[in-house]
């Protein structure tokens, strides 16, 4: 085996991540500019000002006209007149730099939707970077902001990961990568034909681990999926390196193979330039005013001689947010992470970090409260919020996503599976409380309730908002929704929209939640999700303004999805239709400014079904109640305000006064089978 040729390992450093964000440091150096913003700690309120409510774009799944790009759809000017429209203010474009790998000098397909990037450039699949420029020019002309990515956990194998292989520099200090001597080989897998790479096996994780080599398992394995990836390392086959000597390595890799962690503790430090880089050029570079972390929460990992690895939660990743997050609102940007651990970690990671947190804490219980028509755990879950002192408005409170509906409770399996919760009127330890959540919620959406819905190995379920909703509802057959059980559907629809945005903090949604999707049957995506990752079953294309109403699929290939609601255009022109009567929720949100409240009580109830949220309007607006039904059956309870001055109490959706608060300053909530209300007491407020 020959030395890697010098002309390629060249063209490898044109396209590394590495060298060119070494390059763009260089305009940085001694500007003023990087002294202008606070940046020590987290500012969710001044993030979610500039932009509260959220569409989250997944461009693979967005049908464009013919010959048009992604970024030209998410640039069309007609499309920004209906997000607008509807309220929205920013759009997160999901991830849009080239992804995959490289292979002897040819670029290979992302193995991940995207996040497994390789390049600042746009993905040519998706656009130009003249077009992403574009785009945010459009998004600010309608007072919208544009979101980017960056993505610190890990990168794709690309240039960067094959100069690391080839022991380039320092470049091996950019990856949880471990050069394993010839001696010790026997140790490793064969690496089947055709592949560069192989999972190791946990007797031979544990053998190297004995020898010194590598930290050993991880308390997860994200993606396990049995003989395809049964532990978080593999090891490569023998690579020559720039100094002629042949090696094998070691990598560690949290979610699939083509995906290699970085390494934010090596003597180079070359992750975080990297990864600092690309922030930069997101916003610098692309216009982007925000920008997501995504799997931020897996930057250290640490051996621990008798247990698995010290990963989650680990300090590390809390200093390489905090570097992050302050070069971030350094540059003028916000951020928002992405972050699926405990609650506690979650708060911790947020102070100086991520200016916003992504609502994993909340998202499996609302949904379990639809499921169940009971409101316990989700109660129990916003009080956990304010237990661990984060506020509510530095959360994005969202409908769907790109990934699956998560059930992993990660706060009940690891740091509180022994503490004590109380619920359905027994004690439980949070290990079995978790088991006993999951077994419900799979139950009602997977299997024969609901074949449509597939579970995404241990982590979740992958489904719609309308097929969680179907699955509710005890709907087996999507192709069979009648006229009545579509408008029922589209009123559960609206009251999830009414849980996430009649809170303070972000509002996100999607294009699947705007125009109704429901899931891809699984033989549509068959090759997709052959390895396991049914995620792609919620995936289907969707055309936003009816733009190419002939198209079966977006220009990534993805088959178009099956609508209950149809283009926004549409929609906008008829009163009743999900869309408009949502523009209507987000118009009276924004003229209270609801999402800069501050929540003040999540008060006790009567009724299983009955949620209420008590929060303090900005600017002496008063008191704002949230009173949301989750059950079928029509609710009357009276609800203990002691905090409130008597006054007169209007309902904020008819604009209309409806009675007045006692002298005992209880209040009457009437609420018909799925639905909500958003009253104010326009009274003042008595000290706490």
């Amino acid at each position: 085996m020959d030395k890697p040729d010098p002309q390629y390992v060249e063209w490898l450093l044109g396209q590394s991540m590495l060298a060119n964000a070494r390059k763009l440091a260089s305009r940085y150096s001694g500007q003023g500019r990087f002294w202008r913003h606070p940046y020590a700690e987290a500012r969710p309120r001044a993030a979610s000002a500039q932009a509260s409510v959220w569409f989250t774009a997944y461009p693979a799944s967005i049908v464009t006209r013919e010959g048009e790009s992604v970024l030209a759809t998410l640039g069309d000017p007609e499309l920004w007149r209906n997000l607008a429209a509807v309220g929205v203010q920013a759009v997160h474009t999901g991830p849009m730099k080239e992804a995959g790998g490289i292979r002897d000098g040819v670029k290979t397909p992302t193995v991940d939707g995207n996040f497994d990037r390789i390049s600042f450039e746009i993905d040519p699949n998706f656009g130009t970077l003249d077009e992403f420029v574009a785009m945010s020019r459009v998004a600010a002309a309608y007072n919208a902001i544009v979101i980017d990515d960056v993505i610190p956990a890990h990168t794709g194998k690309g240039a960067d990961f094959r100069l690391a292989e080839m022991f380039y520099a320092d470049y091996p200090g950019l990856y949880h990568m471990v050069e394993i001597p010839e001696e010790d080989w026997n140790l490793l897998p064969e690496i089947p034909e055709g592949r560069r790479a192989a999972n190791v096996p946990p007797a031979c994780v544990d053998a190297l681990k004995e020898k010194g080599y590598i930290v050993g398992q991880l308390r997860r394995v994200i993606f396990f999926e049995p003989g395809v990836k049964e532990t978080d390392w593999s090891a490569t086959d023998v690579v020559v390196g720039v100094d002629g000597i042949a090696r094998r390595w070691v990598y560690l890799h949290y979610f699939k193979e083509g995906q290699p962690s970085l390494n934010w503790l090596d003597p180079s430090f070359a992750a975080a330039q990297m990864v600092v880089g690309d922030a930069l050029h997101s916003i610098d570079v692309l216009g982007a005013r925000g920008v997501r972390l995504d799997a931020n929460g897996f930057l250290g990992v640490e051996v621990q001689q008798n247990s698995t690895a010290w990963s989650e939660g680990h300090p590390l990743s809390m200093v390489g947010n905090q570097v992050i997050a302050g070069m971030i609102r350094k540059a003028g940007g916000f951020s928002f992470q992405e972050l699926n651990l405990t609650v506690d970690d979650i708060a911790d990671m947020s102070k100086g970090g991520a200016d916003l947190s992504y609502d994993f804490i909340n998202r499996p219980a609302y949904h379990h409260a639809l499921l169940t028509g009971k409101t316990e755990f989700l109660r129990l879950m916003l009080k956990q919020v304010h237990d661990f002192g984060i506020d509510p408005a530095s959360l994005v409170h969202a409908m769907q996503n790109h990934d699956e509906l998560t059930l992993e409770l990660v706060h009940f399996w690891t740091k509180h599976a022994h503490d004590t919760y109380s619920f359905e009127g027994q004690t439980w330890p949070g290990s079995l409380l978790r088991e006993h959540l999951r077994d419900t919620m799979y139950l009602k959406l997977t299997g024969d309730a609901a074949p449509y819905n597939l579970r995404f190995v241990a982590n979740g379920v992958a489904c719609t908002t309308i097929s969680v909703i179907t699955a509710a509802l005890g709907i087996r057959d999507l192709d069979a929704i009648t006229p009545e059980q579509a408008e029922l559907i589209k009123r559960i629809h609206l009251l999830l929209a009414m849980f996430n945005a009649y809170q303070p903090g972000v509002f996100a949604l999607s294009g699947w939640d705007l125009v109704g999707a429901l899931p891809l049957p699984s033989e549509t995506v068959g090759e997709l999700i052959k390895e396991g990752d049914t995620r792609w079953i919620e995936r289907g294309a969707y055309d936003l303004v009816d733009v190419n109403p002939d198209a079966q699929q977006s220009s990534a290939g993805l088959p178009k999805a099956k609508v209950l609601y149809g283009p926004l255009n549409q929609q906008l022109q008829d009163p009743q239709s999900f869309a408009s009567q949502l523009k209507h929720l987000l118009s009276v949100r924004q003229a209270y400014s609801l999402y800069a409240a501050k929540q003040t009580a999540i008060p006790e109830v009567q009724n299983p079904s009955l949620l209420v949220m008590v929060h303090e309007l900005p600017d002496n607006r008063g008191m704002q109640i949230t009173a949301l039904n989750f059950g079928p059956d029509p609710i009357e309870e009276t609800v203990s305000l002691p905090q409130a001055e008597p006054g007169p109490v209007v309902d904020m959706l008819q604009e209309t006064i409806i009675g007045d608060l006692s002298d005992d300053r209880e209040l009457t909530i009437r609420l018909e089978g799925y639905s909500g209300q958003s009253l104010r007491i326009v009274g003042t407020l008595r000290p706490a």
